[in-house]
């Protein structure tokens, strides 16, 4: 019997997923395991593995579209398997008492379907009833450009542009097919689309064109185009917002001299020993957190939650955004052990091949920029944790020792803490602490 492909649940924290690409087209077969088709979350990207094995009969969520998770995204059966009862299954779980339900309309030739009439039932994609939603629109009113009619999220995008240009009302003109994003400039900058040459659907180059050709040949083009943000960058943007509405925050900075720090990695590498600046901070870090408690706790509500262990977060930027993967019980870790970890997950952090498990249960975060040269930065703590430690370049600094003037490595660190639990002073000692410990390595050893 076919069985629905749902959006899997890959972590306590994950809400949704974006389909990146379907590995499987419908019609192909699949084997139990197989990859079968590539998941966005929040925190990571990866391949979500079939759990039954089949065809691929219908591919419900198309790619770039997002879903809440336990939500189906495919059905998979045997060859010619009459799918009908799956899909009116989706149909009913997906209507509501103010939206239309969901069941496949008629099938019709891509240049004849018409809009459904108001009250009717449509076929249309999470992402585009949402968009809808939103805007304000009946998806009765809507032309479906996907398979059987379906509408998708360009539809409803096209829809809007046009609604802004004029297009839509009674009696105007219909413009030609044109992308959601050729339509909304063509509005923006006042180009009539039936001015448009383009063979096929008129795609936002087109409308450039014209454009250019209307400014006088060569001319420059002003424009912006839009992109819509990746599920890894909304859900930073929004718990940024969220850490700087929940947290009222203090910024200290300390200089570190790291002599001693070069030295102490000089001598591991003489010995074949890795180990970065990274790697030594967050060995001392981890050792200090303990005898400062409340830079290593969380607020909830009236109550602050002391913890007995150490899982630090070391900030990794890709691509599109940046993840927190944790170094667990960091504080009964050798330096080399450490050293390995870190190693280990950024780079399964670079490869998108990162476990939630991975990213989450952090206590304190330490996020770098020395190596792009930045002397100091604010950073913004990573909720629910009170703090995090900004590490900054390395520079060669004058300094006076002794009453005469020497070149010193120094170091500032960046400490950001939540004032409701971290004090001033609290902050100040554990810098101080941190300062006394990375000057004198050896103070670790006791």
């Amino acid at each position: 019997m076919a069985q629905f492909i749902v959006m899997p649940k890959l972590g306590l924290t994950m809400t949704e997923g974006k389909i990146v690409k379907w590995l499987k087209a419908e019609g192909d077969a699949i084997a139990l395991g197989e990859n079968v088709f590539d998941v966005e979350t929040d925190k990571l990207t990866g391949s979500v593995e079939a759990t039954a094995e089949g065809t691929l009969l219908k591919i419900v969520v198309q790619e770039d579209e997002t879903v809440d998770c336990l939500v189906a995204v495919g059905i998979v059966g045997t060859e010619n398997e009459d799918i009908s009862a799956q899909l009116a299954e989706l149909s009913a779980a997906t209507a509501s008492e103010h939206e239309p339900a969901i069941v496949p309309p008629p099938a019709q030739d891509s240049e004849s379907r018409v809009p459904v009439a108001s009250g009717g039932r449509v076929v249309v994609s999470p992402a585009a009833k949402k968009l809808a939603k939103e805007a304000g629109i009946d998806l009765a009113v809507l032309v479906g450009s996907g398979p059987n009619g379906r509408i998708t999220k360009e539809d409803v995008e096209e829809f809007l542009a046009r609604r802004e240009s004029g297009a839509t009302e009674t009696g105007t003109k219909a413009a030609p097919k044109a992308s959601g994003l050729a339509s909304k400039i063509a509005a923006e900058k006042g180009v009539d689309l039936n001015s448009v040459d383009a063979s096929g659907r008129i795609m936002a180059a087109d409308v450039l064109g014209a454009l250019e050709k209307q400014i006088g040949a060569g001319g420059f083009v002003q424009e912006e185009t839009a992109k819509r943000m990746s599920g890894m960058r909304k859900i930073i943007a929004t718990r940024m917002r969220q850490s700087v509405d929940i947290s009222p925050t203090v910024s200290y900075d300390i200089s570190i001299d790291v002599s001693a720090l070069v030295r102490v990695r000089a001598e591991l590498a003489s010995a074949e020993l890795k180990a970065s600046y990274t790697d030594l901070l967050v060995y001392a870090v981890s050792r200090l957190l303990l005898e400062s408690p409340l830079l290593n706790c969380r607020i909830e509500g009236e109550e602050i939650f002391f913890r007995n262990y150490v899982n630090l977060g070391v900030a990794v930027a890709l691509a599109d955004g940046l993840v927190v993967p944790v170094v667990t019980n960091a504080h009964l870790k050798s330096l080399g052990m450490i050293s390995a970890e870190i190693r280990q997950l950024a780079t399964c952090a670079r490869e998108g091949t990162l476990s939630l498990d991975a990213l989450s249960g952090g206590t304190f975060t330490v996020t770098i920029l020395g190596m792009y040269g930045i002397e100091s930065f604010t950073p913004i703590i990573n909720q629910p944790e009170v703090a995090i430690l900004g590490v900054n370049a390395i520079q060669d600094t004058p300094v006076v020792e002794d009453g005469e003037v020497v070149v010193r490595p120094l170091m500032k660190l960046s400490l950001t803490a939540d004032h409701r639990a971290v004090d001033g002073s609290v902050a100040a000692q554990f810098l101080a602490k941190l300062k006394m410990t990375l000057e004198k390595p050896s103070l670790l050893l006791y």
